[in-house]
């Protein structure tokens, strides 16, 4: 395949199709929990997890992860610790008042979320995205 082959622009297309829908459902989200609740998005089990964990879980650098776990720290939402049995291993650990915040702020997030995918179908390039999207299951 070359540079020019209309497979290669199409799959192009594609991920920046994804890219976009992406985008606009993290900021739509993100403002709505950021007015409701003054929160950001959490997207982990919550607690008990490794740094790395983290990291991977919001998609940040570690940098930034640890600039938001001590922003949610010094906010009482999380806590960390080293890992008992491995000094160098860092912990975060959801408190009570974070999962009481997580619990107010996830019927905003389902909304949000139902209104960003909303729109987003009304763009015929994201629409089939959006179908993706909502008939996506996640593996028990």
């Amino acid at each position: 395949m070359t540079a020019t082959d209309p497979a290669l622009t199409a799959l192009a297309q594609g991920w920046c199709a994804l890219s976009l829908l992406h985008g606009r459902i993290e900021a739509h989200i993100e403002r709505a929990l950021q007015a409701g609740h003054d929160s950001r998005q959490h997207s982990g089990e919550g607690g008990h997890l490794q740094m790395k964990q983290v990291a991977d879980a919001v998609v940040l650098s570690q940098s930034a992860t640890t600039r938001l776990v001590t922003r949610l720290e010094d906010r009482g939402l999380l806590s960390r610790y080293l890992c008992p049995t491995d000094r160098r291993g860092i912990y975060t650990d959801v408190t009570e008042a974070g999962l009481e915040l997580l619990e107010a702020a996830r019927p905003t997030n389902d909304t949000a979320l139902r209104q960003a995918l909303d729109e987003a179908a009304k763009n015929p390039e994201l629409a089939p995205l959006v179908r993706a999207v909502e008939t996506l299951r996640v593996p028990v």
